[in-house]
C-alpha cells in the first residue's frame, strides 16, 4: 500500500484549530525493526546515503582541524558529541531516500534519481523545515556555549596544547569534576533537543504543518515512550560515540542507518490523519 507524499489535513470548519496529531505507543521491538529497516534502506541506495554522509564526515573534519589550528582544543569534544544533538536534521536527505524506497514511483519511472533526490532536499527548506534548522542550530551553538564556560570555569582560561589539556582532564581533580558535569550538563542537553527533534524533522518532510506543531508532536510522543525513548536516545548516542572514535568514518554507516531509522519510527509514532 503506497503512501501518499503528503498526508491530507482533514476538513475543519472555519475559526476553528485542527485536533492535533495522535501519537501511538512503541515498544523497544520497534526500535530493533527500525534500524533493521534503516539498515535495509542503506543497502538499498549505499550511493546515496554516503554522498549525504561524506558531506557531514567533510565538515566534522575541518571543523576539528579549524578549532586544533585556531588552539580551541577544549571545543573538540562538545562538538564531536555536538553531532548527536543535529543528527535528526542533517538526516534530511536520508529521509527523501527511505520514502521513496517505500513504493515505486507512480508514473513507473525510477524510484531514485539524483535529481529526485537532490530536488526534494533543495525544496526541504523552503518550507516550515527551515525554522526548524534554526532552532536545531541555536541549540548546537548554545551547548558550544555551555562547555566553553565549564572548560574555563574548571581548566582556567590557559591551554598548552590537546595533549597537555587530555593529560590534564585524566590526572587532575578538576579534570575529573570537568568530565562529570560537563557530561551531565550535555546529557540534559542533548535530551531536551531530541525531545522536540525526534520525530518533529520527518513530520515536517512529510506533513504540511507548522515547525511549533511538530515540536510539540514529538514532545507528545517522547512523554508517551518515556522508557522507550531514553533506550532510543541512549542508542543513538552510543552509536555515534562509536563513529567518532573511529576518527568519523563510522559516520558512513551510522548516519544513513540511524537517519532511515528515524524516518520509520516516524511513521510508526503519529498515525494517519
Amino acid at each position: 500500500m503506497t503512501a501518499p507524499s503528503v498526508d491530507a489535513a482533514p476538513a475543519v470548519p472555519r475559526g476553528t484549530r485542527p485536533p492535533p496529531p495522535q501519537v501511538k505507543r512503541v515498544g523497544v521491538n520497534d526500535l530493533i525493526d527500525v534500524l533493521a529497516l534503516g539498515l535495509r534502506d542503506f543497502r538499498a541506495a549505499p550511493t546515496y546515503d554516503i554522498f549525504f554522509a561524506g558531506i557531514y564526515v567533510l565538515g566534522g573534519w575541518l571543523l576539528i582541524l579549524m578549532l586544533v589550528a585556531f588552539e580551541l582544543p577544549y571545543l573538540v569534544y562538545p562538538l564531536a558529541a555536538g553531532f548527536a544533538l543535529i543528527a535528526p536534521f542533517i538526516a534530511s536527505g536520508f529521509y527523501v531516500i527511505s520514502k521513496r524506497l517505500e513504493a515505486p514511483a507512480p508514473d513507473g519511472g525510477a524510484v531514485l534519481s539524483w535529481g529526485i533526490v537532490l530536488g526534494t532536499v533543495k525544496s526541504m527548506f523552503s518550507r516550515e523545515l527551515g525554522w526548524m534548522a534554526l532552532v536545531t542550530g541555536f541549540s548546537l551553538f548554545f551547548w558550544m556555549d555551555i562547555a566553553a564556560l565549564l572548560s574555563f570555569g574548571f581548566m582556567g582560561f590557559q591551554f598548552f596544547g590537546f595533549r597537555e589539556l587530555i593529560y590534564d582532564i585524566f590526572t587532575t581533580p578538576s579534570g575529573w569534576l570537568f568530565l562529570m558535569v560537563g557530561n551531565a550538563a550535555g546529557a540534559l542537553i542533548a535530551f531536551a533537543v531530541f525531545s522536540y527533534s525526534v520525530i518533529s524533522i520527518p513530520m515536517l518532510f512529510h506533513r504540511d504543518v507548522d515547525f511549533i506543531t511538530a515540536m510539540l508532536t514529538s514532545v507528545r510522543f517522547v512523554a508517551l515512550n518515556p522508557r522507550v525513548m531514553a533506550i532510543w536516545c541512549a542508542t543513538i548516542a552510543a552509536m555515534i560515540a562509536l563513529a567518532l572514535l573511529s576518527g568519523l568514518i563510522g559516520l558512513f554507516l551510522v548516519l544513513p542507518v540511524l537517519g532511515h531509522a528515524t524516518w520509520h519510527l516516524y511513521r510508526r509514532a503519529v498515525a494517519p490523519p
